[in-house]
C-alpha cells in the first residue's frame, strides 16, 4: 500500500512531463530501429518470423528493444530523481514481450489449432496481472498469501507459490525450447542437412533433448529437488518393461527407420497389401498415402519387423501392367506390335526400357495379354498413366479390328469340374 501511495505522489510531481518525453524517446527509437531490421530481413521468412509480423511492430522485436532502452533510461533517471512513467512502463513492456513471444512462437509451431487462441488470451491475462501487481505494491502480498496456502504429498509439504512459480517457469521453458529448436530446423538444419529424413530425427532428438534440460532448469530454479525424479525415472523404466512394450517399441522403431533411412519420406512402399508414398514418419507411426488419397497409419514396430518393399529405394522407375484377353482368331504377333506402339504414346511412359506386350497364358476364353511398361514414380501418377494407357489400347485395338475376348481372365467364373463321361454298356444280361 505504501508502494501505492508513493505511486500516486510521484505522478504529482513536476519532473513527470521530462520522463514523459524521454519514454517517448526510448518507444519511437525502438520503433524507427525496428523497422530498419524489418526492411533488412528476408521478405520470405519476416511474416513468419517470432520478431516481425505481417507489419514490423507486431513481432517480439518493438517491445523488446522498447523494454531494453526504457530499462537502461529508468536506470540513469533514478541517479538524480525519482521515477513514474519509466517505472510503470518497465513491467507494461516487459508484460508484452511476454505475451508476443507466447503467441508468435505458439502460432508459428500450432498454425491450426483451435486451442492456441485460449491459450494465447490465457497468458496476455495472467502477465497483465502479474504487472498490475507489480506496479500498485501488493504483488508480495500477493505472493505471501499464496506461499500461506499448502499442500501435502506424504512427506512433502509444498505451497502454492512454488507450483504456480514452477507452472509458468515451466510453460515458458517449453515455449522457448520450441522456439529454438524450430530456428535450428530452419536455419541450421535445413541448410547443413539434405536428407528429410536426418533432418526430421535429428529435430526430434534436439527438441526432446532441449525440452528435458528446460525442465530440469525450471523446477531447480523454483526450488523442486531433483532427486525426487529418480523415483519417478524408475516407475517409468518399470512401466515400460510392462504394460508400454508395444509403445516403447513404436518410439524405438521410429528412431531405427529414420536413422538408418531403409525407407524415407516420399518413397513408394509396399506392406500387407498397401501400397502407397509415405509422407511422413512421426516417432511412433508412419503415414502411407495410397493412389485415391487416403492415408494409411502404420505402426512403426510393423515397418521393422514386417516385410516392406521400398520401390523407390535407388531406382525411381517402376514397372506397371496391363493385361487384357483377345480372341483366339486375333493375329498375335501384330496385336503385340500394335499394342506396344500404343502405349508409346502415353506421354509419361517411359521410351527407353520400351513397353512390352508378353503373352501371359492360353485362357479358355482367349489369349491373355500383359502390356508392361515403365514409369517415373517421381513424376507419374499411377492411376491416371493407366488410364490413359487403357484408353489409347481400346482406340487401337478398335481400329485395328481386333476383338475382345467377352469373358477376360479376371472376371472369368471358374466352373465346376464334370465327371467324365460314361461308355455306353453293350452287355447285357441274359
Amino acid at each position: 500500500m505504501n508502494q501505492f501511495t508513493q505511486l500516486l505522489n510521484d505522478l504529482n510531481s513536476g519532473s513527470t512531463p521530462l520522463e514523459g518525453l524521454v519514454l517517448a524517446a526510448c518507444l519511437l527509437s525502438a520503433l524507427g530501429i525496428t523497422k530498419v531490421l524489418f526492411k533488412g530481413a528476408n521478405p520470405a521468412h519476416v511474416k513468419t518470423s517470432v520478431w516481425f509480423g505481417q507489419r514490423f511492430f507486431d513481432g517480439l522485436m518493438f517491445p523488446l528493444l522498447a523494454l531494453i532502452l526504457t530499462y537502461v533510461s529508468k536506470e540513469i533517471w533514478i541517479l538524480s530523481r525519482p521515477e513514474v512513467f519509466l517505472k510503470l512502463a518497465v513491467p507494461a513492456l516487459m508484460a508484452t514481450v511476454i505475451i508476443r513471444l507466447m503467441a508468435r512462437v505458439l502460432s508459428s509451431v500450432f498454425p491450426d489449432s483451435a486451442g492456441i487462441v485460449m491459450l494465447q488470451r490465457f497468458i496476455a491475462f495472467t502477465a497483465w496481472t502479474v504487472s498490475a501487481l507489480w506496479v500498485t505494491g501488493f504483488l508480495p502480498t500477493v505472493l505471501q498469501s499464496l506461499e500461506s496456502i499448502h499442500l501435502n504429498f506424504g512427506r512433502t509439504r509444498v505451497d502454492l507459490r512454488i507450483l504456480v512459480e514452477g507452472l509458468l517457469s515451466s510453460g515458458l521453458v517449453l515455449v522457448l525450447t520450441l522456439w529454438i529448436s524450430s530456428t535450428l530446423e530452419r536455419e541450421v538444419l535445413a541448410k547443413a542437412v539434405i536428407d528429410l529424413s536426418i533432418r526430421k530425427v535429428t529435430t526430434n532428438v534436439l527438441r526432446a533433448l532441449l525440452t528435458f534440460i528446460g525442465l530440469l532448469i525450471a523446477l531447480s530454479a523454483v526450488g523442486v529437488d531433483l532427486t525426487a525424479l529418480s523415483v519417478l525415472g524408475g516407475g517409468l523404466g518399470v512401466g515400460l518393461g510392462l504394460g508400454l512394450q508395444k509403445l516403447a517399441a513404436n518410439y524405438v522403431s521410429g528412431f531405427v527407420l529414420l536413422l538408418e533411412r531403409s525407407i524415407r519420406i516420399g518413397d513408394q512402399v509396399r506392406i500387407a497389401g498397401l501400397e502407397g508414398r509415405i509422407t511422413d514418419i512421426k516417432t511412433r507411426y508412419t503415414l502411407i498415402q495410397d493412389a485415391g488419397g487416403r492415408e494409411t497409419v502404420i505402426p512403426n514396430e510393423l515397418m521393422v519387423s514386417d516385410k516392406v518393399e521400398n520401390l523407390s529405394r535407388a531406382y525411381s522407375r517402376v514397372l506397371l501392367t496391363v493385361t487384357l484377353a483377345v480372341d483366339y482368331a486375333s493375329p498375335v504377333a501384330h496385336t503385340q506390335t500394335v499394342l506396344a506402339a500404343a502405349c508409346l504414346k502415353a506421354q509419361r511412359v517411359l521410351k527407353s526400357p520400351e513397353p512390352k506386350v508378353l503373352v501371359a497364358s492360353l485362357g479358355a476364353d482367349g489369349i491373355d495379354l500383359v502390356i508392361a511398361f515403365w514409369v517415373d514414380e517421381k513424376e507419374s501418377a499411377w492411376l491416371a498413366i493407366k488410364s490413359e494407357v487403357n484408353t489409347l489400347v481400346l482406340e487401337c485395338l478398335r481400329s485395328e479390328g481386333i476383338s475382345i475376348s467377352s469373358a477376360p481372365k479376371a472376371f472369368r467364373l471358374v466352373e465346376a469340374p464334370q465327371s467324365p463321361p460314361r461308355l455306353p454298356d453293350n452287355t447285357q444280361k441274359g
